[in-house]
């Protein structure tokens, strides 16, 4: 589930574009044919009829990786990196931009509640700061040192763990960033961590954001 809305996403003075809501194409309708086969008879008796229908086999679904049910988010840990918190819900302001967590030490992560619950088919989103007002790491400062098999684990409303596995991590200009990539409908569970990135010393601000992509342990 994508927002419906295009949004910003604004930490600590760097953003990205969420995309419209999208959905894959809908999977076409089997289809059946029948075909009559004529038949022949004498005058003196009736002319008997036959009838064969045949419908094709339906094509096969490929089967898609399990998931999980949904179960909103409640915290987060990162054992190789010593990170986790609590997890707000935030959303959409009125004017369309996203809410972000708040800035400072010890500030929570959130996860972003139009996307899916972590576990849920889709990727679903978790925004955390890179540093904290005036100084010193924010709760997603040490993304960077993420490595693939790294496991981030989940725990979810219903007291259930969602492990995912670190696929990779990428870094993204905000005014080229892919919103379709990281956003788009996905046919696993799959998580995302977005925080800031690329500090510009000139203007105090951050010009990129970083993205670490991760998928849903069976």
């Amino acid at each position: 589930m994508a927002s419906a809305a295009t949004a910003l996403l604004i930490l600590t003075a760097c953003g990205a574009d969420t995309p419209p809501e999208g959905t894959g194409p809908a999977a076409p309708s089997p289809s059946a044919s029948s075909s009559a086969a004529p038949s022949t008879a004498t005058p003196s008796s009736p002319a008997p009829t036959s009838a064969a229908s045949e419908a094709p086999s339906a094509v096969p679904t490929p089967e898609l990786p399990a998931v999980l049910e949904a179960s909103k988010p409640v915290s987060f840990n990162i054992p190789t990196i010593a990170a986790e918190s609590e997890l707000l819900h935030l959303g959409l302001r009125d004017n369309g931009s996203l809410e972000v967590p708040p800035d400072g030490p010890g500030a929570p992560a959130s996860w972003y509640d139009q996307s899916p619950t972590s576990g849920e088919r889709g990727p679903s989103v978790l925004l955390g700061h890179v540093n904290a007002t005036g100084g010193g790491p924010g709760v997603f400062a040490d993304l960077r040192a993420l490595q693939a098999g790294d496991e981030i684990n989940v725990v979810r409303e219903d007291g259930s763990t969602a492990v995912f596995a670190v696929d990779r991590g990428e870094q993204y200009q905000k005014d080229d960033f892919p919103t379709l990539e990281v956003y788009g409908n996905t046919d696993a569970a799959e998580l995302r961590l977005i925080t800031c990135d690329g500090y510009n010393p000139e203007t105090g601000e951050f010009d990129d954001n970083y993205v670490v992509y991760a998928t849903l342990v069976p």
